[in-house]
């Protein structure tokens, strides 16, 4: 049986001021990060992770490097093109509060009907192009290791939400069932017979603190 660690990459500046990043912009993880992370690698400190993934962004790559070197374990990390996060279009480094106002039914959509998302109007990737991009990914990276193997994959909050509700086959309208996924969070899966099956989505007790709503998305 293979295990597939889901981890959301550590909050950045512009979480914190509340702007969409997307998968052309980017920012710098926080300082607080940094020990959120070294948290995280306590967690996983029993678990022999065979090989680690990341998404190509600054974020997510900074955010899997930390986590393996504060694991202290030889693990090999891969780039892979397909774990970013959603192309945003035109709402990528604008402010939640500022779009809330101007187009309040796209964000409503994004973040609870995605099956009303209107991805062409900003310019920006659907939930269907999503799904189908991530999942290849994922089920590229089953493929390539031992069927026992634990895996690490480093992504972002609206893509592995995306991502983990699609290989569990779940349909785009119920993709949000579940909430968001926080920074810095575990999403565990396994995987055996063709078959994923949540095991724990968005685990985050390890952090000790409470979140803040800018920590989830």
């Amino acid at each position: 049986m293979m295990e597939l660690y889901f981890v959301r990459h550590g909050k950045t500046e512009w979480n914190l001021e509340g702007k969409y990043q997307g998968g052309h912009g980017d920012s710098p993880l926080l300082p607080e990060s940094m020990e959120d992370i070294k948290l995280l690698a306590k967690r996983l400190n029993d678990v022999n992770i065979a090989n680690a993934y990341t998404s190509p962004l600054p974020r997510a790559k900074t955010t899997a490097q930390t986590l393996i070197a504060d694991m202290n374990q030889t693990v090999t990390l891969t780039v892979v093109d397909g774990l970013k996060e959603f192309d945003l279009g035109i709402m990528e480094g604008q402010k939640f509060v500022k779009l809330e106002r101007e187009m309040p039914e796209i964000i409503h959509a994004f973040r609870y009907e995605p099956v009303d998302y209107d991805s062409e109007r900003i310019k920006g990737e659907s939930f269907e192009e999503v799904a189908k991009r991530t999942t290849d990914a994922v089920k590229k990276i089953v493929s390539d290791n031992d069927e026992n193997a634990s895996i690490l994959i480093v992504s972002h909050g609206a893509a592995l939400v995306t991502m983990i509700q699609s290989l569990l086959g779940t349909e785009i309208a119920d993709i949000r069932k579940d909430g968001g996924l926080s920074n810095t969070s575990l999403t565990h899966l396994e995987y055996s017979d063709n078959e994923f099956k949540l095991i724990k989505w968005n685990e985050t007790g390890y952090l000790h603190k409470k979140l803040e709503s800018t920590d989830t998305i």
